[in-house]
């Protein structure tokens, strides 16, 4: 197996400097970006495996593909909350707080406990990391609808917030949450319905952007389909 100097090595040469104009167009920081999409990371990580510990001191380098590199590789089982912690504090950008809440926090065992806690922090990042580790929560076909549920309160509790990264998170569990049954889509609409009635500007937009979506017979006909594939 390739050591993580070699993987950096390797990374470099992959570099597309021209490709950081479009990451920063949708609002990645490309500080510190060799300019590399993830149609060409997630391939090569292939190549190498997974390796928690690889993992680990890849996050270390302040390459932002590197620590991309690092989530692909990551064991959610070998993440402790401490170490979760530790790599929540350390978020810059929204792609990475995504990655990580979807593809690592809500594998792990601890999962609901920290999306719950992290919604509850100031700092943006983090507290986006709670609400994109609910959608992977919500995509998890195991999980009860009764544990999605506790989320439609917290999504009420932090629809104040006008943060981009903030209420953009929200709406998104707001809607995943919704497509996800017939049985959860009318609590998300009531939710939504609670949340556009706070009349507030972030508020209004969560809610009338999540209604439209919800209510269309797209996602009706959508729902009504899966559940008769299921019964079938």
């Amino acid at each position: 197996m390739k050591t993580s100097k070699e993987i950096v090595e390797d990374l470099k040469s992959m570099a597309n400097p021209a490709y950081t104009k479009k990451m920063s167009y949708f609002g990645i920081d490309s500080t510190a970006a060799f300019g590399i999409p993830h149609s060409v990371l997630k391939p090569y990580s292939k190549t190498i495996g997974r390796s928690h510990e690889l993992a680990v001191e890849l996050w270390g380098f302040k390459i932002h593909e590197a620590k991309h590199l690092a989530i692909l590789l990551m064991d959610p089982k070998k993440v402790t909350p401490s170490f979760a912690q530790k790599l929540v504090s350390e978020i810059y950008s929204w792609d990475l707080c995504d990655g990580l809440g979807m593809k690592v926090f809500s594998k792990t065992p601890f999962a609901l406990e920290k999306a719950i806690d992290w919604t509850e922090r100031s700092a943006e990042f983090e507290k986006r990391a709670g609400f994109a580790s609910m959608i992977g929560i919500i995509l998890d076909r195991k999980i009860a609808n009764a544990t999605i549920e506790q989320f439609f309160p917290i999504l009420e509790r932090e629809a104040w917030d006008d943060r981009n990264f903030v209420k953009k998170a929200v709406n998104w569990v707001l809607r995943q949450a919704g497509k996800r049954n017939l049985e959860l889509h009318p609590k998300a609409i009531k939710c939504a319905e609670r949340i556009y009635a706070q009349n507030t500007k972030s508020a209004r937009w969560i809610a009338s952007d999540a209604l439209r979506e919800l209510r269309s017979e797209v996602i009706q006909e959508r729902l009504t389909k899966r559940q008769k594939r299921r019964a079938d």
